[in-house]
């Protein structure tokens, strides 16, 4: 079967890897002059910075990818547990970290209250895994323990401010969804469980960086004979009497029998319907600075009071994430925190949310949570047009490295083999 993997990002390689080795003659369309989407360094006039993306959540996910597509990822990438998986700093100058795969060291450092919030949602995962994330669902007739958990309107702000009297550890509670552009008071309580995904199984660093896996992928594509088309951009899909049978390019069109959309949906008029029901998440503000030597800093430092701002930190790099509008100069709210970087930048590079929806033609946080009914809105693996599938962050499972690769893995078991 031919088929159309539109976006050379992480969900469309993962998608295109897996699908050719079903046997399947898959042709990759990358808007861009490279793949890896977000996974790779960030392009500027004086040079690249570090790709914004940071650690590997559910390891088992590439590892699968890689198993289920070639060689094992052992062969190709070595990961590197991260102890600490974060600092979090408060407005009162206290400092509260987040270790990864460690029960024991959460309990010491956040107390007996946070571990049973943890624990919580071991029951949502077990559902959520195997009835919506590592297999398809069908949404008109869910699975009844899927359904309730769906259709739940216990917000994960409700659920924080319900579970905990320290206002700490409710902030970190809501970190996850409040760093990836949702508000916590309309997002659904169980997206919480990362939490128990960072105790279970940790994060995990990719040697080498993102783009070291960006690579691999790319490499992949080779082994694999994917016929990857860069600096193709599709124009939109070809609809007919509701199946996707073609996208259409800049010099014509390229029949597919099968048309997979890895990338945000809202950029094709045929697939409006997909999007009239949901919006966009909005992306961070995001500055990159070179300094002239590395700082005293864990490699995540998440710093509240005012805007909520992500530092990560390799070596003379630092990237500086703001999840709001900081009102004031970077520089001068970083002081507030105990950073000084007076006299210490080398460069420094800007970049707006609508400048990041631009360089990735989509929002790369994917949809919104306006409610629960937003995850019946969202597509994938399936859509209401025939032959169409959904990959990526705008898809289900939903944005984030392991939810984009369960995403691909839900669209190779739909299509299944040649």
């Amino acid at each position: 079967m031919r088929v159309a993997v539109i976006g050379g990002g992480y969900g469309g390689l993962a998608s295109a890897a897996r699908l050719a080795k079903l046997g399947h003659e898959v042709a990759l369309y990358e808007a861009g002059p490279a793949l890896g989407g977000a996974l790779r360094p960030i392009l500027s006039e004086d040079g690249p910075w570090p790709s914004p993306v940071s650690g590997v959540l559910l390891p088992a996910v590439i590892k699968d990818l890689f198993r289920k597509s070639g060689r094992t990822l052992d062969r190709e990438l070595d990961l590197e547990h991260r102890e600490l998986i974060r600092e979090h700093r408060f407005e009162d100058r206290t400092t509260l970290n987040v270790h990864g795969g460690s029960r024991g060291a959460q309990l010491e450092e956040l107390g007996q209250e946070w571990v049973d919030y943890v624990e919580s949602f071991s029951e949502t995962w077990e559902v959520l895994r195997t009835t919506y994330a590592e297999v398809p669902w069908d949404r008109a007739h869910p699975d009844k323990r899927l359904r309730r958990l769906l259709t739940s309107r216990e917000t994960l702000a409700k659920r924080a401010k319900r579970t905990f009297k320290d206002h700490r550890l409710r902030i970190i509670a809501e970190y996850g969804a409040a760093a990836t552009g949702q508000n916590p008071r309309y997002t659904p309580a169980w997206t919480g469980l990362e939490v128990y995904l960072e105790q279970r199984f940790g994060m995990w660093d990719v040697v080498g960086g993102p783009e070291a896996l960006a690579a691999s992928l790319a490499d992949r594509m080779q082994t694999r004979n994917v016929a990857v088309h860069l600096g193709t951009p599709v124009q939109d899909v070809v609809v007919r009497d509701n199946a996707a049978v073609a996208v259409a390019l800049d010099g014509g069109e390229a029949d597919a029998d099968a048309v997979v959309v890895a990338t945000d949906p809202r950029r094709f008029p045929a697939l409006e319907r997909l999007t009239t029901q949901t919006l966009p998440a909005i992306p961070p503000a995001i500055t990159w600075i070179e300094l002239d030597a590395p700082l005293d800093l864990p490699p995540e430092v998440v710093l509240h009071g005012g805007a909520m701002i992500t530092l990560r930190h390799t070596g003379t790099h630092l990237t500086a994430i703001a999840h709001a509008a900081i009102g004031e100069d970077l520089v001068t709210a970083l002081r507030r925190h105990r950073i000084d970087l007076r006299g210490r930048i080398v460069r420094q590079y800007d970049r707006t949310p609508p400048q990041t929806v631009e360089m990735w033609n989509g929002s790369p946080l994917g949809i919104s949570w306006a409610g629960p009914r937003t995850v019946f809105d969202r597509p994938g693996p399936t859509t209401p047009f025939k032959n169409l599938y959904a990959a990526g962050a705008h898809a289900t499972p939903g944005a984030g490295l392991p939810f984009v690769g369960l995403s691909a893995a839900l669209v190779a078991q739909v299509i299944g083999p040649a």
